[in-house]
This record gives C-alpha cells, sequence and structure tokens, in this order.
C-alpha cells in the first residue's frame, strides 16, 4: 500500500497512516487502503486488536483539501470515512495511538476507535467551519454523545481545540502520557485486552454499544442475551475454558473460538 503502513504483531494489527509530509491528511487513495485494512483485519479471527497510529508529528490532520480542490469530493468507502466510521459490525477492540494533532477527519477517526492514548502533546479539534465544511464523519454526533451537549457545542460551534489533558477531562481520551512512552502505554493496553478471553471482550464491546441505542437500560437488560456476539461468547470453547482454568489454578489458554 502507498499511503499507509499494516503490519501484524502477534495478535495485534497495526495501521499506521503514512502521509508525515502532509499531517496524514487522508485523501481519496488512503480512504481506499484504510478501507481495505479494516476490512482485512475485522475477517482475520487470528487477529484481535488493532491499533490506529500516524506517521511523524500528527495523527491525522483529516481530508487533504488540496486533492478537493483539484479533484473534488469523493464518495467514501463503504465503511465510511477512513474506512472505520461507520463500521458498526467490528466487534473488536481498536485503539488510537495519538502521536500528534487529530484534527477534523483525523480527530473523527481516533473518535471512532474504542480506547484513545494520546501523547502529551496531541491535539484535538474540529476545524470543519473554518473551511465552510461541517464534520459529518461522525464528528458532531460522536462527540456529543461521548462528552455531553455543551461540551460538544463549544468544540464543534467555535472550532475550538483542546489539549490532550483536556481531552482526558473531558472524557474522550482514555489515558494521556509522556511523549517518549506511547508506545509503551500501548503495548500496556493491548496486554491488558489480550489477558481477557477475545469473545468475551468482543460481546462486552458490542453490548455496551447496542445498549446505548435502546430506548431504556430495562430494554438493555432485557435484550442483551439477543446480541449476535452474546450467543457466539456463550457457546464458545473459551466461555468453558475460563472456568476450568480457574479451577486448575493456572492461566487460561484463550482460543477465540
Amino acid at each position: 500500500m502507498q499511503h499507509i503502513r499494516v503490519e501484524q504483531r502477534g495478535r495485534v494489527t497495526r495501521i499506521e497512516l503514512a502521509r508525515p509530509e502532509v499531517l496524514n491528511a487522508i485523501n481519496a487513495a488512503m480512504h481506499e487502503e484504510l478501507e481495505q485494512a479494516f476490512n482485512a483485519f475485522a475477517a482475520d479471527p487470528e487477529q484481535w486488536i488493532c491499533v490506529v497510529t500516524g506517521a511523524g508529528r500528527a495523527f491525522c490532520a483529516g481530508s487533504d483539501l488540496k486533492s478537493v480542490v483539484a479533484e473534488g469530493y469523493k464518495s467514501y468507502p463503504a465503511h465510511g470515512y477512513a474506512g472505520l466510521i461507520e463500521r458498526f459490525d467490528c466487534d473488536k477492540p481498536i485503539i488510537a495511538a495519538v502521536n500528534g494533532l487529530a484534527l477534523g477527519g483525523g480527530f473523527e477517526l481516533a473518535l471512532a476507535c474504542d480506547i484513545i492514548i494520546a501523547a502529551e502533546s496531541a491535539g484535538f479539534g474540529l476545524p470543519e467551519p473554518l473551511v465552510g465544511a461541517v464534520a459529518l464523519g461522525g464528528g458532531v454526533h460522536r462527540l456529543a454523545r461521548q462528552i455531553g451537549l455543551k461540551q460538544a457545542m463549544g468544540m464543534i460551534l467555535a472550532s475550538r481545540r483542546v489539549d490532550a489533558r483536556e481531552g482526558e477531562r473531558l472524557g474522550f481520551v482514555t489515558e494521556v502520557v509522556p511523549d517518549g512512552d506511547l508506545e509503551a502505554a500501548v503495548e500496556r493496553w493491548v496486554a491488558a485486552i489480550l489477558k481477557g478471553a477475545p469473545l468475551s471482550i468482543r460481546a462486552s464491546k458490542q453490548a455496551v454499544l447496542r445498549g446505548l441505542d435502546e430506548p431504556s437500560l430495562a430494554a438493555a437488560l432485557a435484550n442483551q442475551s439477543r446480541y449476535p456476539a452474546f450467543g457466539t461468547w456463550f457457546n464458545s470453547a473459551d466461555a468453558a475454558e475460563g472456568p476450568r482454568a480457574f479451577a486448575e489454578k493456572r492461566a487460561p489458554e484463550w482460543q477465540g473460538r
């Protein structure tokens, strides 16, 4: 691939946006490459976690506006902006390792991930109104859901940029670490997630996200056993392996099935 780098490390797929000369701004070709990379991750039963990051000093500055001017707006891939924004059927955990600026579509990409680990130098914002655009890649919707209406309106309407510490205070950043510690922090989170049964992790993620769409807590509790990932987990070998390993006082050996 020309605009991203994809690497598999054990159970982990690492996707790196690789246009550092333009702060990893996303053009039409990168959209398609990201779609392909996320498709491959989602379909591979041996890959349990995905880490998304950027090359150089930025995570992603959003859309490549120069390419938009030159080529016009292109339709997004099947799963939306960056191949992830509308990927509602992937229950595997996805971590954003934000190493610098995450603006516009780059912030929307991070918001679509399950966990955001940010370097202290990271910055976040939706500056679309400043260039006559609207953050319709999930930004206006996910931000309001994740930090509340008034704080989201402040960021969206005033194109307000916040640093990593404020992002953590607002609630959309999971952890902030010194710039030099970002990779180690991500590895720590990956190791912690890998201790759990992968099908349990996926059933948990699906229950959280689908439960938020239920009309009430009572409905979420009533319907959670009907979610697809619940049945996959409940009938899995791993669901039996966990209690067995506990009783035998040994570490479980997860198979992901």
